[in-house]
């Protein structure tokens, strides 16, 4: 395995903003709260904050995110216009699928709101944070988790719901190039922007999630039904057993049947 470092990911990285500047630790307990502090210090738009592993990350709802050495866990700080908050969960997760297949050959799939899957089970998932103040965003942190080299095995709680590259590619020596991937083609639909709308096409067109049975859980209330289609803002429309129509803007869903 190719040593990490932010030489290695910067040497042939084909960027002008997104990655310019990386900031790597050996080991953090979460990139996101380090990039947090970094972005408090006013530290430039695309600068990317990269562990070699993680010993206390998150994902969403308050939930572990585990990333031991030997896969990716990385956070890049923002300077988005408020309009544009809602699309950056969709460019996340289609530069995470689209690095995952085109460095691995491995096909991608995104469940909604910010898992990557393989064949069914995780192999990234996307965790944004916003600093707003007033109708201005003093800046976002966009964290995101790739499993390329995790024995889903060894952990009880994940060993029948995720997977990892190098299990599903039989590939090593990824981690350093997806990184590269990643960043580039996060840099690419990042400058699209204000116009989201290739963006949310393309994100919609990745969604393992439409037309699937689904059980969504947001805050209290628990919602079944058909995961229908997605508004322009990203929220999930799920139609009920009664033919009401749920829309969903954050929360848990499991899909229900393949």
């Amino acid at each position: 395995m190719k040593e990490l470092s932010a030489a290695a990911i910067t040497r042939e990285l084909k960027t002008r903003r997104i990655g310019r500047e990386v900031l790597y630790y050996p080991s953090l307990s979460s990139t996101m709260d380090t990039a947090r502090e970094t972005a408090l210090k006013g530290l430039q738009e695309g600068t990317v904050v990269i562990a070699g592993e993680q010993t206390g990350g998150r994902g969403r709802l308050k939930r572990t995110w585990l990333a031991p050495e030997g896969n990716i866990a990385l956070s890049i700080i923002l300077h988005p216009e408020i309009k544009t908050l809602p699309y950056l969960i969709m460019i996340a997760s289609l530069a995470v699928a689209q690095s995952i297949e085109s460095v691995s050959g491995v096909k991608a799939e995104i469940k909604w709101p910010n898992d990557v899957l393989i064949g069914g089970r995780k192999a990234g998932g996307i965790l944004i944070e916003n600093e707003v103040r007033g109708n201005k965003v003093a800046f976002s942190i966009v964290g995101i988790g790739i499993n390329i080299d995790l024995r889903a095995a060894d952990y009880a709680e994940i060993a029948d719901t995720a997977t990892s590259l190098k299990k599903e590619s039989r590939k090593d020596d990824l981690r350093i190039k997806i990184v590269r991937s990643l960043l580039e083609e996060f840099e690419r639909l990042y400058l699209l922007l204000p116009d989201g709308k290739p963006i949310f096409e393309a994100w919609r067109e990745r969604l393992v999630t439409l037309g699937k049975k689904v059980k969504a859980q947001s805050g209290n209330q628990i919602i079944e039904g058909i995961a229908e289609a997605v508004d322009d803002g990203g929220a999930l429309m799920i139609r009920g057993e009664n033919g009401r129509l749920t829309r969903v803007v954050a929360g848990d869903v499991t899909l229900r049947e393949k």
